[in-house]
């Protein structure tokens, strides 16, 4: 697997896990802007992040404001996965395992969707989802962190 440059010379792909990984999570995001946009259009709000700027509706669970709530829904995607992937992509180039990494983006994927849509799409935006994705992207994030700087300890002398 890799790509020849000028007079033949083999390079390898460096970041196959961070590249298969960037279309499913593209994809996610792209419904997730989407949504907002949709709100943004079916409202004709075209700037702010609440439909009635005058309430502030922003905190009231059992009634969200729908913009406000897709908008919250996107920017917490946007807040973590791109670390996710910097961290992916530093423990990659260091020679962590693929197999492990691939499961990581896998698990981050999965619990990124289940915080918006089993947690704060659901009833009274307070799902089960919610604090899974939100505990277990803090905990793939601070595992990852730690797996990036067991691959390098051999280079502070440890």
């Amino acid at each position: 697997m890799s790509s020849t440059i000028g007079l033949g010379v083999a390079i390898p792909k460096m970041l196959p896990v961070t590249g298969t990984w960037t279309l499913p999570f593209t994809a996610y995001l792209l419904l997730l802007s989407n949504r907002v946009v949709y709100q943004r259009i079916k409202n004709k709000q075209w700037i702010g992040s609440q439909l009635n700027a005058d309430k502030d509706n922003s905190g009231n669970h059992e009634n969200p404001d729908p913009l406000f709530l897709e908008s919250r829904c996107h920017m917490n995607f946007l807040e973590n996965v791109p670390y996710a992937f910097v961290l992916t992509a530093i423990a990659e180039l260091n020679g962590g395992n693929r197999t492990l990494l691939n499961y990581a983006m896998g698990i981050l994927l999965a619990i990124r969707i289940g915080h918006v849509e089993l947690g704060m799409r659901s009833k009274d935006t307070l799902g089960p989802g919610r604090p899974l994705g939100q505990f277990g992207t803090q905990a793939l994030l601070a595992g990852l962190a730690a797996y990036g700087s067991y691959l390098i300890k051999g280079y502070w002398g440890y």
